[in-house]
């Protein structure tokens, strides 16, 4: 049993990503403080979205059905993770009323935190006007909106053996299949287990592996964001750090620190949490870097770990090719291991 956990980081230049609500005829950007510090950020939901929007053209995605009216709206895809990627990976919940056959829901496999400006960042405003056509003597259409530039930040973490295996039995809503759609995908294949405590149907391992390596690829190519006609930008990761861990425990939240109002890699945290946990890591560590990001760090941090290099228990590289490489493997079955439970 092997959770890939870590870290992925966006470097986001004049750029409004995510939007809250307006005020006062100003688009604002989502922000929190911490004491007077503002740290704009991304919700997990806006990251969750372009990743899916970013899958291959390729690859069908679960449809969406609308019910309801006014305040008792509700919205929910197929439920059906045997024939759509992103309902397995990313989960969903299903409650028609009254219907128990569609009623379903399944935790997430890809779990993503809010990607949040490590450093204190407050956004700045920019003023704009729509005049085009009016006539001589005509007041212009004024509008705001803000915009920031920083590093953002977030923990993710993938459930590697709950990739394409889904409970049909449980309390409550955990059911991930109702009986109709447990028996079709069992008399098309998928083979019954008990996992982690419930009886569970799960999809071949070719496949499994097929969609492992499908979200590493993807998560290299991330593309989507609000505001691209004015502040367009590059919304791949400049930074991914994964660690296959046994436990599920994801040492590395604070690899990235600040000093001196800048965002910093702290090469030392990493150094350390690598041997507190030694025992659970499951293979090297692999830190994903884009050139140029954060400055020159990436090159002051490959010296300072020269060491763990040259041992193999980290791989630092570009992102792509790292998780292009490492989903190459998975697709060879030489990580098989990393998709097995310890047997009950």
């Amino acid at each position: 049993m092997t959770y890939l956990v870590g870290k992925v980081a966006l470097d986001v230049v004049a750029g409004a990503p995510n939007n809250g609500l307006g005020e006062d005829n100003v688009a604002r950007v989502k922000q929190l403080r911490v004491g007077r510090a503002v740290h704009p950020y991304v919700s997990a939901q806006a990251f969750r979205r372009w990743v899916r929007d970013s899958l291959p053209p390729g690859e069908p995605v679960s449809l969406v059905t609308r019910a309801g009216t006014g305040q008792k709206q509700q919205a929910y895809t197929a439920g059906r993770p045997d024939q759509y990627v992103d309902d397995d990976l990313f989960g969903y919940m299903v409650a028609v009323k009254g219907d128990k056959t569609k009623t379903c829901q399944r935790d997430t496999v890809f779990a993503t935190g809010t990607l949040i400006s490590v450093a204190p960042r407050t956004p700045q405003k920019d003023f704009g006007t729509m005049s085009r056509g009016f006539a001589a003597g005509e007041n212009p259409v004024i509008h705001e909106h803000e915009f920031y530039s920083a590093e953002l930040a977030a923990d993710v973490l993938l459930d590697l053996p709950r990739i394409g295996v889904f409970e049909v039995d449980g309390a409550g809503l955990k059911v991930a299949l109702p009986a109709p759609a447990a028996e079709e995908v069992q008399a098309a294949g998928a083979e019954r287990l008990t996992f982690r405590g419930c009886s569970a149907l799960r999809l071949d391992i070719a496949e499994r592996r097929r969609r492992a390596a499908l979200l590493l690829r993807t998560l290299t190519a991330v593309r989507g964001g609000a505001k691209q006609a004015l502040h367009y930008g590059d919304r791949t990761p400049g930074l991914v750090l994964l660690a296959p861990v046994k436990g599920g425990v994801n040492p590395f939240t604070r690899v990235l620190g600040v000093r001196n109002e800048r965002t910093r890699f702290d090469g030392e945290v990493l150094r350390a949490e690598m041997a507190a946990w030694a025992d659970e890591l499951d293979g090297p560590v692999l830190l994903g870097w884009a050139p140029g990001f954060l400055g020159d760090q990436r090159d002051q941090v490959k010296a300072d770990l020269a060491d763990l290099v040259e041992a193999g228990s980290l791989v630092i590289d570009h992102p792509r090719v790292l998780l292009g490489d490492l989903a190459a493997r998975i697709e060879r079955g030489e990580r098989d291991g990393w998709f097995e439970d310890p047997k009950e």
